[in-house]
């Protein structure tokens, strides 16, 4: 199945896998990007957002648990966000952690908050429509250890 087909089969839980990818490639560099400033909230916003950037690689990528090597706690953690519902809770909450940079002074890291809201509003819907939950063959997901071998 292609990224194209995937897209098509209007499940909002493939929506959100791949939001997440670009939530995952926006957080890492805004959060680059902004750890140059001279605020020291900033600062430490744009350390979360590195951090969250890097965990989300693993929570999105599932064949990388395989083939890294995590620490027992990280990947109990990770595997926690197996359905909809958590991985929304989740994104919801390092997307209001985000938001909150906004009482600092506004940055580039509202983007982060932005795609990291909307990838919580897809796998909200698909959550809300009792979607099953499903990860991108592309990533990792049902399927790729067909096409390794």
């Amino acid at each position: 199945m292609t990224i194209a087909d995937e897209l098509r089969t209007r499940n909002f839980s493939l929506y959100g896998q791949w939001i997440g990818i670009i939530s995952i490639i926006i957080c890492l560099a805004v959060g680059i990007a902004t750890i140059f400033t001279f605020n020291v909230g900033l600062i430490i916003f744009s350390a979360v957002c590195i951090v969250t950037g890097l965990t989300l690689i693993f929570v999105e990528v599932p064949f990388l648990l395989r083939i890294c090597p995590v620490s027992p706690n990280f990947d109990t953690f990770v595997r926690r966000f197996s359905n909809n519902t958590p991985r929304a809770l989740f994104y919801l909450g390092v997307a209001l952690i985000q938001w909150f940079t906004l009482f600092i002074r506004g940055s580039s890291l509202i983007v982060a908050a932005v795609f990291l809201t909307l990838a919580s509003a897809s796998y909200a819907i698909a959550a809300f429509k009792k979607q099953e939950f499903t990860t991108s063959t592309t990533l990792g997901g049902q399927g790729l250890a067909q096409q390794i071998i």
